[in-house]
C-alpha cells in the first residue's frame, strides 16, 4: 500500500519538476535580482556552482553627468563564461532601495513586476542582452541597476549546478532643484543644420553642451545675448540630450539631429 503511495507520489513530481524548470528557463516572475529591494533574493539556493569562469557587467548610455528625468536609455548586459545557457534578471532601484524607472523589453528578454524588472525570455548562448530603461518622471536620487546572472554549467539547460554572479552599477540623476532649473524652447526639433535657443530672460553668457547616446560630450557651444543660434549642419544624426546652462542654472532636453 506504501509502495503505491510512493509510486504515484513520483508520477505526479516529474511532470512537476518539468514544470517549474521549463518555467525557470524562461525567466522567473518572482524578485530574484539580488537587489536590496528584492531582500537579496537571487537564483543562487537553486543553482550552486559547478560553473567558476563567469563573469557579467551593466553598462548603459546614461552620460556620466547623470540621467535626464523621463528619458529613454539602453542598457546592456554582457557575460563572460563558458556556458551556453545564460539566464539574468535585473533591476533598478534608489538609495532608498525603491524601484524606479520602467524597462521596455528587447529581443530575447520580457518585463516582469509591471515593468519595475527585466528578465530572460529564453536561456542565451551570448549572455549578452540590450534594453531600454525610462527614467523616471520626478527626481527620485541616483540610480543602481542589480542583476543576477545565471550561467549553467554546460547542460544546455538550468540545473543545480550553475553559477550565479551579482553585479550592480550606479547612476547619478541629472535632476537639480526648481530654484536651479532653467526652462528654455528650442526650435526646430528635429534639426538638420540651424537650431535656436530661447531663454526665459536674456543671460550674458549661455553654454550649451551635445551629449550622445553613449553620454559622450559630442559637441560645446558658447553663446551671448546677441547670439542664440547653434549649426548644428556637422553633428552626426542621432539623438542627443541638449544642456544649457546659463547663470548658475541648468536645463536638459533631447534633441535629434537629422
Amino acid at each position: 500500500m506504501n509502495k503505491n503511495y510512493i509510486f504515484k507520489f513520483i508520477l505526479l513530481a516529474i511532470p512537476v519538476s518539468a514544470f517549474l524548470l521549463m518555467s525557470s528557463s524562461g525567466g522567473r516572475n518572482d524578485a530574484r535580482s539580488g537587489s536590496p529591494g528584492d531582500g537579496g533574493a537571487s537564483c543562487v539556493t537553486c543553482h550552486p556552482g559547478a560553473v567558476t569562469d563567469a563573469s557579467a557587467v551593466i553598462t548603459s548610455n546614461i552620460p556620466a553627468a547623470g540621467y535626464a528625468l523621463d528619458t529613454d536609455y539602453t542598457i546592456t548586459i554582457n557575460t563572460t563564461s563558458s556556458s551556453s545557457s545564460v539566464g539574468f534578471q535585473l533591476t533598478a532601484e534608489n538609495s532608498s532601495d525603491t524601484k524606479i524607472g520602467a524597462f521596455t523589453a528587447g529581443s530575447g528578454s520580457r518585463i516582469i513586476n509591471s515593468g519595475a524588472s527585466i528578465t530572460h525570455s529564453t536561456p542565451s548562448s551570448s549572455g549578452d542582452w540590450s534594453f531600454t530603461w525610462r527614467s523616471p518622471s520626478t527626481d527620485l536620487g541616483a540610480v543602481t541597476f542589480y542583476s543576477a546572472v545565471n550561467a549553467s554549467a554546460g547542460q544546455g539547460s538550468f540545473s543545480g549546478n550553475d553559477q550565479v554572479v551579482l553585479v550592480n552599477t550606479q547612476a547619478a540623476s541629472l535632476s537639480i532643484s526648481d530654484a536651479q532649473r532653467i526652462d528654455f524652447a528650442m526650435y526646430p526639433n528635429p534639426a538638420t543644420d540651424i537650431l535656436n535657443i530661447e531663454l526665459p530672460e536674456i543671460s550674458e553668457k549661455v553654454t550649451v553642451e551635445f551629449y550622445d547616446q553613449i553620454g559622450k560630450l559630442a559637441y560645446t557651444q558658447n553663446l551671448d545675448a546677441n547670439s542664440k543660434t547653434i549649426n548644428v549642419r556637422d553633428l552626426a544624426t542621432g539623438i542627443y540630450i541638449l544642456k544649457v546652462i546659463a547663470d548658475n542654472k541648468i536645463g536638459t532636453q533631447k534633441f535629434i539631429k537629422q
